[in-house]
């Protein structure tokens, strides 16, 4: 069909839209973490466990507060875009790696899992051409 044709010319309005819809959830997940304070990281940097991390859990979780928030912000800019998808997917790693370890299954993990797989994706594929890194 013709219509699906023309659509390949908008693959950076595409990934425009990824990135902003992705950066802005992130920043909405995220921003609460970061605000929550000391106790808030700690309880979310505990989440290291499940790789055999059990040293400075207030650290880890401020860094995953940190990607979720400041991420999401930075990918929507598409600012330090590479970095960026890798702490997210490795952030969204950890989340289905704990919600495996609480017996919550692959339904449980999935969320973390789709999105994390997106992350993943956007490392090869690049910001696309409306973004500060191509600018």
């Amino acid at each position: 069909m013709a219509i699906f044709d023309t659509l390949g010319k908008y693959r950076n309005t595409g990934l425009l839209i990824l990135r902003v819809g992705l950066g802005a959830m992130m920043m909405f997940h995220g921003l609460p973490k970061i605000m929550g304070g000391p106790a808030t990281w700690n309880g979310l940097g505990s989440s290291m466990k499940v790789i055999g991390i059990n040293f400075l859990p207030t650290f880890w979780g401020l860094m995953a507060a940190l990607a979720e928030g400041m991420g999401g912000f930075l990918l929507v800019l598409g600012l330090f875009f590479r970095p960026v998808n890798m702490l997210l997917a490795f952030t969204m790693l950890i989340a289905a790696l704990v919600h495996f370890g609480k017996g919550e299954g692959v339904f449980g993990a999935a969320h973390a899992i789709e999105v994390g797989i997106v992350f993943f994706s956007l490392i090869f594929i690049g910001p696309g051409k409306y973004s500060v890194d191509k600018k």
